[in-house]
């Protein structure tokens, strides 16, 4: 069984047992979150459209991502500008589907 669930803005297809990173969440390390915006579900090949289904999932870890470099540059005029961001995630492992 398997459900499209939207978390933090984004879609993501989970089961159980599984393990993913999502965009930082309220909470701390060991904390229950159920996320209610279930799109699709599926079981053994019947897929049902039903708003009514929910994902439990525990908050692993809060941690920041790899490091993205941002180079701007204007030839032969002297301009360049390096940024860095490292975005803020949390890695969560979900529990069930209700």
């Amino acid at each position: 069984m398997f459900a499209i669930v939207n978390i933090a803005g984004q879609q993501f297809k989970v089961k159980k047992d599984d393990q993913l990173y999502v965009h930082r969440l309220e909470g701390n390390a060991g904390d229950n979150v159920e996320f209610s915006d279930v799109l699709m579900t599926s079981d053994a090949g019947n897929i049902t459209f039903n708003k009514n289904k929910k994902v439990q999932a525990e908050i692993v870890d809060h941690l920041k991502g790899d490091k993205v470099i941002i180079f701007k540059k204007n030839r032969r005029k002297g301009y360049q500008k390096k940024n860095g961001h490292r975005q803020s995630l949390t890695m969560i492992k979900i529990k069930e589907i209700v």
